[in-house]
């Protein structure tokens, strides 16, 4: 009896399912951090969930027009605006920005404001082997992890990337975590209210990613709690 009220209680998690993202990791690392998930672009099943998660590779126009023909661009501004927890991964923390020079000018969710450019977008040269892949390290910068979903996580902690643009917030009081390539520091981690979304993957990340899972799922439970 005590399993079944253990599962009943367990926060439900919509994993955003739009064509291009890797679920399989980010499924399983929901499993390990105690949480209930549902892969879906059913505007009704993340309307009743308690957290969503928006992963993604792929190009950012193509993942914002296959959004706005699901309908989920306003679905995911109605969900971050009932203050529930959101997590964005990869693509699905540029999708947060204004707008991305990738393949042209497209606009973006817009929640933060800021843009989205290419590594090698610095006076046409190419800085750095694009697209970014393996193991980097993130940094706090100065900003205080303990109370975000990075609590616990080492400064300098190791991380799996795979991309090519990265995202500069105009606030830095938007970023959460930065990180070293190619001779340039960039965001590798952003916060806003209740919505934290990284460059890297972290259910790629072994037990330092898992723990931001964990993280996470705690986080969910302690605002169910409180309802």
């Amino acid at each position: 009896m005590q399993d079944m009220t253990a599962s009943i209680n367990r926060p439900k998690v919509a994993i955003v399912d739009f064509g291009l993202g890797n679920l399989f990791s980010v499924k399983l690392a929901c499993e390990t951090a105690g949480l209930d998930h549902e892969i879906t672009n059913d505007r009704r099943v993340i309307e009743r969930s308690d957290a969503m998660i928006l992963p993604g590779v792929g190009a950012f126009g193509e993942a914002m027009a296959t959004l706005e023909s699901h309908g989920l661009v306003t679905c995911i501004m109605d969900f971050i605006a009932s203050g529930r927890a959101f997590l964005g991964i990869c693509l699905g923390m540029q999708l947060l920005m204004s707008e991305s020079e990738e393949f042209g000018r497209h606009k973006g969710i817009g929640f933060i404001d800021g843009r989205v450019v290419r590594f090698n977008n610095l006076n046409g040269e190419e800085l750095v082997k694009v697209p970014q892949i393996g193991w980097n390290r993130i940094f706090s910068e100065g900003q205080r992890w303990e109370e975000t979903h990075l609590n616990g996580i080492p400064d300098g902690a190791y991380m799996y990337f795979v991309h090519s643009y990265y995202a500069i917030p105009s606030d830095p009081r938007n970023v959460l975590s930065v990180t070293d390539y190619g001779g340039r520091r960039y965001c590798s981690g952003v916060s806003k209210d209740n919505v934290t979304a990284f460059q890297f993957h972290p259910e790629k990340s072994g037990v330092q990613g898992i723990k931001i899972y964990t993280n996470w799922a705690l986080n969910i439970k302690r605002q169910m709690e409180a309802i």
